[in-house]
């Protein structure tokens, strides 16, 4: 067979995840070959608009996968995008970091009540996390307490501006700019639950099961590796995402990857209840209106 031909018989899948260092590994696996070797062509996205950007991706058809934040994409399949979970991508909570303007030298975690949030879009990872945020301190948010920045980027236009004064995003991309003085570190909150989810499209799913199930063995075992390596792989993350390496290790350490498709019903039932008390979902939904039903953890037994 001929490279030609090779190349039309290749399975093309369109996957997105934002720009950070928890996809590292989808990097590497991509760099490697190692989709290539099972005739499989990643065609990988940056996201910079975090989970709502990425929502919306899948709803236009634009995204086969997707890496998303938890909270955001089962609020945003609830709302009837075509998608489903296929497995948690990571298991260890999101740090986010709290971060005012560097000029704001009043502001602290005691007196946040009344700030307004920049986040990127409604239903997102920075949007939804204001209100856990708000629930671990005891804080009121209004509807008018949140303005839409895109990303991060617009985030640092709108505090310096002072239309917000709040960001919250992961705590060790954002870290950087703390460092420079441009914003300022107030505290951080964890998610309650496993942070990235891997999302497939409800076509996926049903027309290319085993090519899906495929991608999650791929990158499960470059997880392994990645997270298996851990010396040198603190070294590449710092190096790729501009970090200190001091803070790669510290988030590293922290880190644990999924490896497997199989989604824990009782953990999963959990979450939704969590994300119900915070107003996140108006109800509990059925496991498979949510999860890819093969991958439930009765279903693999």
């Amino acid at each position: 067979m001929d490279l030609l031909e090779q190349q039309s018989m290749r399975k093309v899948l369109r996957v997105g995840g934002v720009p950070e260092h928890f996809n590292l590994a989808w990097h590497l696996a991509i760099e490697n070959g190692q989709f290539l070797e099972k005739g499989i062509e990643i065609e990988w996205r940056d996201v910079p608009g975090g989970t709502g950007a990425m929502c919306k991706l899948l709803r236009d058809g634009e995204l086969d996968m997707a890496i998303a934040l938890t909270e955001g994409v089962v609020a945003d399949i609830m709302q009837g995008n075509p998608a489903k979970i296929v497995q948690f991508y990571v298991n260890s909570p999101l740090r986010w970091g709290i971060f005012t303007s560097g000029q704001n030298t009043d502001l602290t975690m005691d007196n946040l009540q009344g700030c307004k949030y920049a986040i990127s879009r409604y239903k997102s990872g920075s949007h939804l996390m204001a209100y856990v945020n708000a629930r671990n301190l005891n804080l009121t948010i209004a509807q008018e307490d949140f303005v839409l920045v895109g990303n991060l980027e617009g985030a640092r236009k709108s505090l310096a501006a002072n239309e917000s004064q709040l960001f919250m995003w992961e705590k060790f991309t954002t870290k950087p700019y703390a460092d420079s003085g441009e914003f300022r570190f107030l505290g951080e909150c964890r998610t309650p639950w496993p942070c990235f989810a891997v999302v497939a499209s409800d076509e996926l799913i049903e027309t290319q099961p085993e090519l899906l199930n495929q991608v999650l063995d791929i990158i499960n075992q470059s997880c392994y590796e990645l997270k298996f390596n851990e010396k040198e792989a603190t070294k590449m993350v710092a190096w790729r995402y501009q970090l200190k390496e001091e803070d790669a290790r510290s988030w590293f350490q922290e880190l644990e990857y999924a490896y497997s498709p199989e989604i824990d019903e009782i953990q999963f039932m959990d979450i939704l209840n969590d994300l119900k008390s915070l107003g996140i979902i108006d109800r509990i939904p059925q496991l498979e209106e949510i999860c890819y039903s093969r991958h439930l953890s009765e279903n693999l037994v």
